[in-house]
């Protein structure tokens, strides 16, 4: 069967076939305050199919209509999706950290007959009901433990069979809305066909990464309305009859003890995460004897000569230990990596593979597998991507199957990113080597224009500043002068974190002195108009997205310049 001619017949097989190959396997689990809760694929299969049969009949819901789910990642989560797929419905995963404002924007957009709700978010679901009427249904997808008025997942009839839906290569599989806040929600129709693409260049990328044959127990973090988490962590795992965790708390102490517990090997990540975990274990050698700490820093310099993990994983024994000592290594997506947290973790022995994507790419567009020592890379475009670059401004540009669809109601707003070649037009700045293997170097729409015309990348910037050793976090914007002779020009404002410690033995006054002078030191490594001119210090955590990315708008506005 060719590319073209793919349909959701892929899923449903992969529904059937997996869940017989697999059957009393754990196919996924969740650590809750009542302990472990576990699916074997038999019952991520019965699950599924139970309540894909309770909307096709008792709740009569025809073909093609959108389908919502607000909950944290659990194993029912799954189901409800699966079972989407069985009905013929369109997912819509929804962000749970939206307001009821950004919520109601969005589903005004696609208007989901249905929406599956954790008991956490079941208020909120009653309120987008009231102003959105074409909700009829709500569905609560946890054991219903408050007596509610509304049917859950568990307690729907257990009926397991109907005549599944297929649907067509081209048909809308999910809507990923990416934003809520403005009057046109931006929400990024994958297909069937964008979907199976994906599933195949994965496979042939996991291949490589995992253990031939084997069976890897894997730990995920991100939430399931995250592209990413939905097609990797998820759709891509469970193809090899792997095991999935989710943990309801991100804390690096509690994501440890589960990957002890359930002797973790694997892990999808943002970077934001591994800076946490590097600082954690940072941490716990700074209060070991003096003994101890010279030992790690004499190995951790030897260990950039030796290739073989096992050594290196056999000289910080320790460490392993104390993760279970199965962990063996992560991809890491959804913003850039720092490539000192990456050389810090693969010098232990933990692999740590940058990815990179788009929720308009399904979205995994490159893994690096084959580092070649080219850590900054995100790896060659898998099989199905074509990739260029525009030599008029850097852009990369992307074409494939696994490009999206387009913006769901938003026709002008997809022929701005996906030209009449079929090229989408990402907005992030890159360049490829002869071999191929892509370096994302910064973002069009942050870059900084200065007065003469020279044009900065914030990125670049930032990855100097975090070497810092005060700070938590740095941000690098553009922001316009209000005084002077060059009143209204852009400046390259960096707006700083402290580390917390650093308020247990100084003042403000000496921590803002202290950042300041190591701010300029460091920037000077970079061509003078690159380095910040304004230097912003704040206590507070920077506004993030769900994948730990800077909302760079937000935090324009908080700092009122």
């Amino acid at each position: 069967m060719s590319q073209g001619e793919l349909r959701s017949s892929r899923i449903l097989e992969h529904i059937e076939n997996k869940t017989a190959m697999y059957e009393d396997r754990v196919a996924l689990g969740i650590k809750g305050q009542f302990g472990m809760r576990e699916f074997t694929y038999r019952g991520l299969g019965l699950m599924s199919r139970k309540i894909a049969r309770y909307l096709i009949e008792d709740l009569d819901i025809k073909k093609g209509v959108c389908i919502a789910i607000l909950s944290e990642s659990k194993p029912e989560y799954g189901a409800c999706l699966f079972a989407n797929v069985l009905s013929g419905a369109i997912t819509v995963p929804l962000d749970i950290k939206l307001s009821i404002y950004e919520l109601t924007s969005i589903l005004k957009d696609c208007l989901p007959e249905v929406i599956f709700v954790s008991q956490q978010f079941l208020k909120t679901a009653i309120e987008l009901q009231k102003t959105i009427p074409e909700i009829k249904h709500i569905i609560i997808i946890d054991e219903n433990t408050q007596n509610s008025e509304y049917p859950d997942i568990y307690t729907i009839p257990d009926k397991y069979n109907a005549k599944w839906r297929q649907r067509s290569s081209k048909s809308t599989a999910l809507i990923i809305y990416t934003s809520g806040t403005t009057g046109a929600p931006k929400g990024v129709e994958i297909s069937f066909r964008n979907m199976n693409a994906q599933l195949e260049d994965l496979t042939d990328a996991i291949n490589k990464i995992l253990p031939e044959g084997k069976k890897t127990v894997m730990l995920s973090i991100l939430p399931m309305n995250h592209l990413f988490e939905m097609t990797v962590g998820f759709s891509t795992f469970l193809n090899f009859g792997h095991t999935v965790y989710y943990t309801t708390s991100l804390k690096p102490k509690d994501v440890l003890g589960i990957i002890r517990e359930k002797h973790v090997e694997f892990m999808l990540v943002v970077p934001a995460f591994l800076k946490l975990l590097k600082a954690g274990i940072e941490k716990e050698l700074k209060s070991a004897p003096a003994a101890a700490q010279a030992a790690f820093k004499t190995m951790y310099a030897i260990a950039k000569y030796i290739p073989s993990y096992g050594i290196r994983k056999l000289l910080f024994k320790k460490i392993h230990d104390n993760m279970g000592g199965k962990f063996f290594g992560c991809i890491s997506g959804g913003a850039p990596l720092d490539l000192d947290v990456a050389d810090f973790f693969e010098r232990i022995g933990i692999k740590v593979y940058q990815g990179y994507g788009l929720s308009e790419t399904s979205p995994v567009v490159s893994v690096n597998i084959e580092k070649r020592n080219e850590m900054a890379s995100v790896g060659p475009a898998l099989k199905h991507f074509e990739a260029k670059i525009n030599p008029d401004n850097g852009e990369l540009l992307l074409r494939g199957p696994s490009v999206m669809k387009g913006y769901h109601n938003q026709p002008e707003m997809t022929a701005e990113v996906i030209d009449a070649d079929g090229w989408l037009h990402t907005g992030d700045i890159a360049r490829i080597d002869k071999d191929g293997y892509i370096f994302i170097t910064g973002r069009i729409k942050n870059m900084i224009v200065l007065q003469g015309g020279k044009k900065v990348f914030p990125e670049e910037v930032e990855a100097v500043l975090e070497k810092s050793r005060y700070l938590a976090e740095v941000c690098v914007l553009g922001t316009s002068r209000t005084f002077g002779s060059k009143d209204g020009t852009e400046e390259v404002t960096a707006v700083v974190v402290p580390k917390s410690d650093l308020y247990e033995t100084m003042s403000e006054a000496e921590i803002g002195s202290a950042i300041r002078s190591d701010v300029k030191s460091l920037s000077n490594c970079l061509a003078q108009y690159k380095r910040p001119t304004n230097v912003i210090i704040t206590k507070n955590e920077l506004p993030k997205t769900t994948t730990r990315k800077v909302k760079r708008n937000e935090l324009r506005e908080l700092i009122k310049v």
